[in-house]
């Protein structure tokens, strides 16, 4: 993902935005602060000639160095692109960017009625580690007013790490 395809990238994150079911955020920032907060090596469109179809992108979790291989993750279709395997295709390449970084964990928040969303992660092996109940309170759109849910998906790159100790496994 370069500057180049942020007004495809900017279009997309907007038709997500407008549905409500996609961040708590109310518009899109503009490409400097995408920019600055997106982990660069791990950024990916999907296009078709010049159209974006979508993209993922991870930003850190934490400036803490213990936390240095866990990422939040963003992935977003265009909704011309949908049940095309657009989303599929950009987590599968997210993934194996993060593993071959080392990062160990790739999560993301997803409220509970976006269930393309929770299907998609489920399919690319993401596992629900919880819901963070009424985390935030909606300021726009068909949930405007409303106290959201979240579900904690997360995707573990390495299962037993090196020198760890795993409570109950043998």
């Amino acid at each position: 993902m370069t500057a180049a395809h942020w007004p495809g990238v900017r279009e997309a994150y907007a038709a997500g935005i407008a549905t409500g079911h996609a961040t708590f955020e109310t518009e899109p920032p503009d490409w400097p602060a995408f920019d600055a907060t997106r982990l660069p090596g791990h950024r990916w469109v999907a296009v078709d000639g010049d159209a974006v179809l979508g993209w993922a992108a991870v930003s850190p979790v934490s400036g803490r160095a213990v936390y240095a291989g866990v990422v939040e993750h963003s992935v977003y279709v265009h909704p011309g692109a949908r049940g095309m395997g657009v989303g599929r295709a950009l987590l599968a390449a997210l993934l194996d960017s993060t593993q071959a970084a080392g990062i160990w964990t790739v999560q993301s928040g997803i409220f509970p009625e976006n269930t393309a969303s929770l299907a998609l992660h489920a399919a690319a092996g993401f596992r629900v580690v919880g819901t963070r109940e009424r985390v935030g309170l909606m300021t726009y759109g068909p949930m405007a007013g409303r106290w959201r849910d979240v579900v904690l998906v997360e995707h573990r790159a390495i299962e037993d790490l090196p020198g760890a100790v795993n409570p109950g496994r043998a």
